[in-house]
């Protein structure tokens, strides 16, 4: 049974409204980072990472990657998830009220 208030999450939408949004949104994320062409090299902050670079997000499009853990993902929505440790319906909502989205 549906709750009164629900409604379907636009993952794609929010997605796309995030995506112009990266150049400002990974540095608060990831603040121990840097720019390298279009990917932010960060310090993997769901392990003891000791490496700048071996994290890192395409800030165009918002796929990641930990390449010691093998951990990856394919837009903002799953990075905010993988880094807060939330689901992606919740990542989802949590973005789309961060951005003033269309949750």
């Amino acid at each position: 049974m549906r709750a009164q208030n629900w409604k379907p999450i636009d993952f794609e939408a929010i997605n796309m409204m995030c995506r112009p949004r990266l150049t400002s949104l990974v540095p608060a994320w990831l603040p121990n980072g840097y720019r390298q062409g279009a990917e932010w090299c960060a310090l993997n902050p769901t392990r003891d990472d000791q490496h700048i670079g071996s994290f890192s997000i395409n800030m165009d499009t918002g796929c990641w990657a930990d390449f010691a853990s093998n951990d990856v993902g394919g837009d903002p929505i799953s990075l905010y998830a993988y880094l807060n440790d939330l689901t992606q319906s919740d990542a989802a909502r949590a973005l789309s009220d961060l951005v003033g989205g269309v949750a």
